[in-house]
């Protein structure tokens, strides 16, 4: 005898992923694509042939076109003019990527070499997904800019908004635990340390159109655990923010800014 609370169930359940499958790129596809556009940029596995560049990158550009294709309609989004724009722009991503690898090996004592960073370094990793999924989001794609931070936020710890502005170079090390909002805006020659959090003073839905995150201006350092909150706090440039800092307002260019927690340290040991 057929169940009609059951069936009905599955029938909602039918309709609702046929709705929400047909909005949404493929998340396997979607971190397929990212991979062999990141091995493309910086090969680790093997070098390829000259000859075969040419050939690998057409193969990834219709990969995204037709992943786009899949869930987009295109009286809606110009996918082809969306697709030649992101590649045309491929060689300023990779540059701005190199110059972002660059400043993290001469800023990180324990880096022997920029080929390590590009191929162990978490915050590079997330650096580069950041970068592909910016452009993508100004390009008005949905969704996918997304998927691709949420992929690296996966595998680092890492959680960048494809939506917020970050300069050229920057530097992000260990960074575990790190959250940039969509708003935030981070000029150039910046460095961030694990832990840290650029974000809203309140969540609502009400604030969707509002700036919402922080402005940390050019050459400003940010250290371990600290929370900058507020949409219109604003970092001024060359100054350094210490460690399990929280704020919620302003600082002057050229400021220095430290906890002042004291610590005591007790010790039993007897001097012989």
């Amino acid at each position: 005898m057929k169940n009609t609370k059951v069936h009905s169930f599955l029938e909602l359940l039918n309709k609702t992923h046929k709705a929400e499958w047909e909005a949404s790129p493929s998340i396997q596809g979607a971190s397929a694509w990212l991979s062999d556009l990141i091995e493309f940029l910086f090969p680790n596995n093997r070098l390829n042939r000259y000859s075969t560049y040419e050939g690998i990158l057409k193969k990834n550009q219709i990969d995204l076109e037709n992943m786009l294709l899949s869930y987009l309609d295109p009286k809606d989004y110009d996918i082809e003019h969306s697709v030649t724009t992101f590649y045309d722009d491929l060689e300023t991503i990779y540059n701005n990527l190199r110059r972002d690898a660059i400043k993290i090996f001469e800023s990180d004592p324990a880096a022997t070499s920029v080929n390590e960073v590009v191929v162990t370094y978490p915050g590079f990793y997330a650096i580069a997904v950041y970068r592909i999924a910016n452009k993508l989001s100004l390009l008005g794609i949905p969704v996918l800019p997304r998927v691709l931070t949420e992929l690296a936020h996966g595998k680092t710890g890492i959680d960048i908004h494809p939506n917020a502005t970050i300069g050229v170079p920057f530097f992000i090390d260990h960074g575990t635990g790190i959250v940039i909002g969509s708003t935030a805006v981070i000029g150039n020659n910046v460095s961030i340390y694990q832990g840290v959090t650029l974000g809203a003073l309140q969540v609502s839905k009400q604030l969707s159109n509002i700036k919402r995150h922080p402005t940390v201006e050019d050459n400003v350092i940010i250290y371990a655990r600290t929370t900058i909150l507020g949409g219109n706090t604003v970092i001024g440039r060359d100054s350094i923010i210490g460690g399990s800092v929280f704020l919620t307002r302003s600082v002057k260019a050229y400021s220095n800014v430290f906890n002042t927690h004291q610590l005591r340290i007790d010790s039993k040991e007897q001097l012989v």
